[in-house]
C-alpha cells in the first residue's frame, strides 16, 4: 500500500466547524471571528476577559539542529497535543505561521506531516487569514512615510544616510537584499541605498509576537527607531506619525487564530518570526491566551535549541513572564547519522557507530536546556528505516546524559503513537520541578550577554566584534538599552556559524557582523557570520513543482 503524502492526509481530514473547536476550549461561538467554516480569530475582548484564570502548564518543543534527513519538531508538537488530549488532558497547542519564502523554496510546509498535522494544511501554508500579508504592509506603510517625509520638507532633519528602516517582502528573493530607491528624477524623491528583508525579519512581526494588546502594539510600534539625525539622535515612528496607522493595519492581525489538529483538537497559530534571523516563537497573546484556557499547552521554538529554545528562554519568557514546566527535545536516528557523518543516501543503512557520533549534538541540547533549569525529556521521531540496535543506542546515551528517550510514532500513527511521551511530559509538568532561570540578567552589558550565549550555548572560544561594532553597543547603552536581551541571526544548521560544522564542535568563534536595535520588540539583533536577512531560493525551489491538478487542487506544496 502506497505512503499518503502529507497533503492527501490532510485533503482527508474529518474537519469539525470550528465553534466546536472553539467550545472545548470553552469559547463561545460569539467570540470566534470565522475566515470560513475551519478557522477563525478569537476575540479580543473574550482575550482580555480570562486574563484571570490561572494559567496551565507550559511545554516547549525544540529540536537538535536541523539538517536535511529532518527532524520533525511541528510534528511532534502537533502529536504530543493529541497525545496529552488522548490520555484525558485537556490540551491545546501554539506554533508559527508558515512563511511563503520557505513553502516556495525549500522548507516545505509548516503544519506538522503524517497523521500529526494542523489543518486547513493548505491555507496555512498560503495566505492563511493574512497575517503576515497585513505585517507586510504596516511595515512598508512606515517605510512610505519615512520617504514621504523627507520629500516634503524633512523637518525632523533626518540624515538621508542614516535610514535603517528597511522593506519588507514575504519571499525569499535575493536580488532585494540591497537595492537603490527614488531614482527617476525630483519627482520620485532623493536617491539613497535601501534593502528588503523577508517579512519574518520585521521588527513590526516582533512587536506583534511581543505585544499582550492594541495599545501594548502601537506603543511598541511608536518605539521603532527608523533613522538618525546628523547629530546621531534617534528619530522614531512615532515621530513619523505612523503608529496609529500602522496599528490599524495590524488590528486584525493581533488576534489569535484558531484551528484543529486532525484529531479535533484546538491549535492556535499565531505570528511567524524565524529562529535564524528573529526570535522564533509564535505569540505572546496566543501562547498567554491558550494557558489560560487549557490544562497543557505545548509550543515550539524555531530551529535547533541554540537557536529556538535559547530565543524562548531569553527573550519569550523573560518579557511575558512565562516559565516552561518541561522542554522535549525532538531527533531522529536519521538526523543523528548525518550528524555522524553519514551522506543523505546511505541514512537508510544501520549505522550504529554514526548514530553514537551523531549524539554529542544531542548532548549538547540536553545540557544546554539543563542550563536553564528546566527538566527535559527526549522524542525520538521514528522512521521506518530506524533499527532496534539504532533505537537503543541512543537511548543509552540519553540515559547516559540523565534524561529519558521516547520512541514515538506520531506521524504514522497520530496520538495513539506517541501516548508514552504524553504521559510522562504530562507528569513532569505536573510535578512543579522546574527552576527556570534565564540565562543572563538584564543588567549584563550587550556584549557580555552576546558571549554568555556563544560560550555557553554554542561553545565558542571567543567572539569577534570590531572597534564599530562595540561602540555602537556602548552607545545604546548609554541611550538607555542596555537592559534588553539580544537576540542573535545565525545559522542554523550549527552550532558554529559554518553550516557545515556538524555535531558538537567547540573551539571556534562567533564573528559579529553587524548589530541592529530593535526598540520597538525590545531586543538587540547581532548578525553573525553570513546569514542574511533576506534569503535566497535554491537551485531548485519548491515551487517549481506546486501546481493546480485537473481537479484544482494543489499539488507539490508538501
Amino acid at each position: 500500500m502506497a505512503v499518503k503524502s502529507d497533503i492527501e492526509i490532510a485533503r482527508g481530514a474529518e474537519k469539525r466547524p470550528i465553534q466546536e473547536i472553539g467550545a472545548k476550549l470553552g469559547i463561545p461561538s460569539e467570540d470566534l471571528l470565522p475566515y470560513g467554516h475551519d478557522k477563525a480569530k478569537v476575540g479580543q475582548s473574550f482575550i482580555d476577559g480570562v486574563q484571570g484564570n490561572a494559567n496551565g502548564k507550559l511545554i516547549l518543543v525544540t529540536a537538535i539542529n536541523p539538517t536535511p534527513a529532518g527532524e520533525g519538531k511541528t510534528t511532534t508538537t502537533v502529536g504530543l497535543g493529541d497525545g496529552l488530549n488522548a490520555i484525558g488532558k485537556k490540551a491545546a497547542i501554539c506554533i508559527r505561521e508558515a512563511s511563503l519564502g520557505p513553502c516556495f523554496g525549500m522548507k516545505g510546509g509548516a503544519a506538522g506531516g503524517g497523521y500529526a498535522q494542523v489543518v486547513p494544511m493548505e491555507e496555512m501554508n498560503l495566505h492563511f487569514t493574512g497575517d503576515f500579508h497585513a505585517i507586510t504592509s504596516a511595515h512598508n506603510l512606515l517605510s512610505a512615510m519615512i520617504d514621504n517625509h523627507i520629500y516634503w520638507g524633512n523637518a525632523l532633519e533626518i540624515d538621508t544616510r542614516r535610514v535603517t528602516w528597511r522593506r519588507v517582502l514575504d519571499m525569499n528573493d535575493r536580488a532585494l537584499r540591497d537595492i537603490v530607491t527614488s531614482l527617476g528624477g525630483v519627482p520620485n524623491g532623493f536617491p539613497r541605498q535601501a534593502g528588503f528583508d523577508i517579512t519574518v525579519a520585521s521588527e513590526v512581526m516582533a512587536c506583534l509576537c511581543l505585544a499582550t494588546g492594541l495599545d501594548d502594539l502601537q506603543r511598541r510600534l511608536g518605539d521603532i527607531i527608523v533613522a538618525y539625525r546628523r547629530d546621531r539622535s534617534p528619530v522614531y515612528a512615532r515621530d513619523i506619525k505612523a503608529d496609529g496607522a500602522m496599528t490599524v493595519l495590524l488590528k486584525d492581525a493581533m488576534q489569535p487564530n484558531l484551528v484543529q489538529t486532525l484529531e479535533n483538537n484546538p491549535a492556535f497559530v499565531h505570528g511567524g518570526p524565524f529562529a535564524n534571523i528573529a526570535h522564533g516563537c509564535n505569540s505572546v497573546t496566543a501562547t498567554q491566551t491558550a494557558l489560560k484556557l487549557a490544562d497543557y499547552v505545548v509550543t515550539e521554538a524555531g530551529f535547533g535549541a541554540d537557536l529556538g529554545a535559547e530565543k524562548f528562554m531569553n527573550i519569550k519568557c523573560r518579557k511575558a513572564g512565562l516559565a516552561p514546566d518541561c522542554v522535549v527535545i525532538v531527533a531522529t536516528i536519521r538526523a543523528l547519522k548525518m550528524n555522524g557523518g553519514v551522506a543523505k543516501d546511505a541514512l537508510g543503512d544501520e549505522n550504529v557507530d554514526a548514530v553514537k557520533a551523531g549524539c554529542a549534538n544531542l548532548g549538547r541540547h540536553i545540557e544546554n536546556i539543563a542550563s536553564f533549569g528546566v527538566p527535559k525529556v527526549v522524542a525520538i521521531n521514528h522512521f521506518i528505516t530506524d533499527t532496534e540496535a539504532e533505537i537503543a543506542a541512543v537511548k543509552a546515551f540519553v540515559e547516559g546524559q540523565g534524561a529519558e528517550a521516547f520512541l514515538c510514532k506520531h506521524w504514522a500513527d497520530g496520538s495513539a503513537g506517541i501516548t508514552d511521551l504524553a504521559a510522562r511530559v504530562a507528569e513532569i509538568a505536573d510535578s512543579g520541578t522546574s527552576q527556570f532561570a534565564p540565562l543572563y540578567g538584564d543588567e549584563m552589558p550587550l556584549l557580555e550577554k552576546i558571549e554568555t550565549i556563544a560560550k555557553r550555548i554554542y561553545r565558542a572560544d571567543e567572539v569577534l566584534a570590531d572597534t564599530k561594532i562595540r561602540d555602537q553597543l556602548k552607545q545604546w547603552e548609554a541611550q538607555g538599552y542596555g537592559h534588553l536581551p539580544v537576540c542573535m541571526a545565525k545559522t542554523q544548521y550549527s552550532f558554529s556559524t559554518d553550516p557545515n560544522l556538524r555535531g558538537a564542535p567547540t573551539g571556534h568563534s562567533v564573528p559579529i557582523r553587524e548589530v541592529r536595535l530593535s526598540a520597538g520588540a525590545g531586543f538587540v539583533v547581532a548578525i553573525c557570520g553570513e546569514i542574511m536577512t533576506m534569503p535566497g531560493l535554491p537551485r531548485v525551489p519548491s515551487a517549481e513543482a506546486i501546481m493546480l491538478n485537473d481537479l484544482g487542487e494543489i499539488e507539490g506544496l508538501f
